[in-house]
């Protein structure tokens, strides 16, 4: 194993298909037919998955599965995160039951956020922005880590019985107290759900970046003790940042967040990390390179849905030396008019929020 997949550090993945031999992870590849309305899917975004056929086989037969993610209540919301919320939205369409772990307790022992700061930010930035891109009540759990029900609590603690130091090291490396109980907090939001009162026995789904696969093989291990079914998972790759490296919320500069005023966001998009040659003549003779483009970047995951539109982007660069500047103007339109709205669609939907803001009572 040439790599170690750090949950809680800067995981740089630069072949995604290494994955699949080195952690055993399986390509998504047999599914992109199936699912070819999911743009996330149909560009291979979404790469990998564990187990993805038995939430296919439920989708199928019309039985009930359960779709469970986590937020880290630790920042601003931003293009990352709605990858994340359009899957959930995806499966809740799909007829699963979607359940919101707001991992306050996670942020509060690794980033030192107050449970209160974790709260407002969990509300403001993420609820509110969920209800602004489509997901519903139907079929919604959200609950806090910190504040949830005894059975989950009386569950995560009998789970340290389920593995041992080394196993834990094996996976993760070295360890402190706090990961520990973030391990095992973890494991608990994931499979608790299958407990009796909640949802029960019904095929499980998580759908995270590949760094956060070893919670998914604890857990699946874990779950074949407890005689409970072994999660799925769904891997997607991780979008690069405005200035290059990895997009995240503890880097203004890395990103533009959903509640981004539009001057703000502007002057981010054109000055963000480019595919574009040294000089507008070798532009011009050898076209520019989308692929290493965080503009281009930002078109193929969220603002152009039309795939044809997006090839022709693709090729106006490559072959017809389409200038870096022309193209920051194409996206910025599409991101003006979708950041607009977007926010509209925030402020009809606050109203809505407090409806999600409940403890689960099984």
């Amino acid at each position: 194993m040439t790599q170690r997949l750090d949950p809680w550090g800067q995981v740089k993945i630069e072949d995604y298909r290494k994955l699949f031999d080195e952690f055993g992870i399986e390509s998504f590849e047999k599914f992109k037919n199936r699912f070819s309305e999911n743009r996330y899917v149909r560009r291979g975004i979404v790469f990998g998955h564990r187990d993805f056929d038995k939430i296919v086989s439920a989708i199928d037969s019309k039985k009930p599965y359960v779709m469970i993610t986590g937020l880290m209540p630790s920042g601003k919301f931003h293009f990352g995160h709605k990858m994340v919320a359009e899957q959930m939205i995806w499966h809740q369409k799909l007829g699963a039951e979607i359940y919101v772990c707001v991992a306050d307790m996670e942020s509060y022992l690794m980033r030192g956020i107050s449970f209160e700061d974790a709260r407002k930010i969990a509300v403001d930035e993420y609820l509110t922005n969920y209800i602004a891109l489509g997901l519903t009540e139907k079929n919604l759990h959200v609950y806090f880590q910190s504040d949830y029900v005894v059975a989950y609590y009386r569950f995560r603690d009998s789970l340290s019985g389920k593995a041992t130091l080394n196993e834990l090291k094996a996976i993760y490396g070295e360890l402190t107290p706090s990961k520990i109980f973030s391990v095992f907090t973890q494991v608990a939001d994931i499979l608790h759900v299958q407990l009796g009162g909640f949802s029960g026995k019904v095929p499980t789904v998580v759908p995270v970046g590949p760094d956060q696969d070893p919670h998914i093989r604890l857990t699946r291990d874990i779950a074949s003790k407890l005689d409970l079914i072994q999660p799925s998972s769904t891997y997607h790759k991780f979008m690069t940042g405005l200035q290059g490296g990895k997009m995240s919320s503890s880097d203004p500069k890395s990103h533009i967040a959903l509640t981004e005023d539009l001057p703000s966001a502007k002057k981010k998009l054109m000055g963000a990390k480019t595919g574009g040659r040294a000089t507008a003549e070798e532009q011009k003779k050898l076209g520019g390179v989308p692929e290493e483009c965080a503009v281009y970047e930002l078109m193929v995951y969220h603002l152009v849905e039309d795939d044809k539109e997006l090839l022709g982007i693709h090729d106006s660069c490559t072959s017809e030396g389409l200038s870096c500047g022309e193209c920051k103007k194409v996206c910025w339109e599409k991101l003006e008019k979708f950041l607009t709205e977007h926010q509209v669609r925030r402020q009809n939907g606050k109203k809505a929020v407090e409806n999600l803001i409940r403890i689960i009572q099984p």
